[in-house]
């Protein structure tokens, strides 16, 4: 899994955006703003990290059981597909 060409993780103050870079990843729907949980998993989906993977690193970072952790995941990859911002 990664992230589809063209897109980017962008911090403002303390703000993280998602924006398309050049005229042609310009899609206002796929523009967002994700939390310091979702920053952190967009960087490990950058390098190509799968879901399992991506789960245990929510756990060790954020100390949270693996249930939550599943969950916060499952949900991120959804709103990720929704937009169409991951390539599989």
């Amino acid at each position: 899994m990664r992230i589809r060409s063209g897109y980017i993780l962008q911090q403002v103050m303390d703000i993280y955006v998602v924006m398309g870079i050049g005229s042609e990843a310009y899609v206002p729907n796929q523009i967002m703003s994700v939390n310091e949980t979702g920053a952190f998993l967009w960087r490990l989906i950058e390098k190509g990290t799968e879901k399992q993977e991506l789960v245990e690193n929510l756990v060790k970072e954020y100390e949270v059981d693996a249930e939550t952790a599943e969950k916060d995941v499952d949900a991120f990859l959804t709103r990720l597909r929704e937009k169409a911002l991951i390539e599989e």
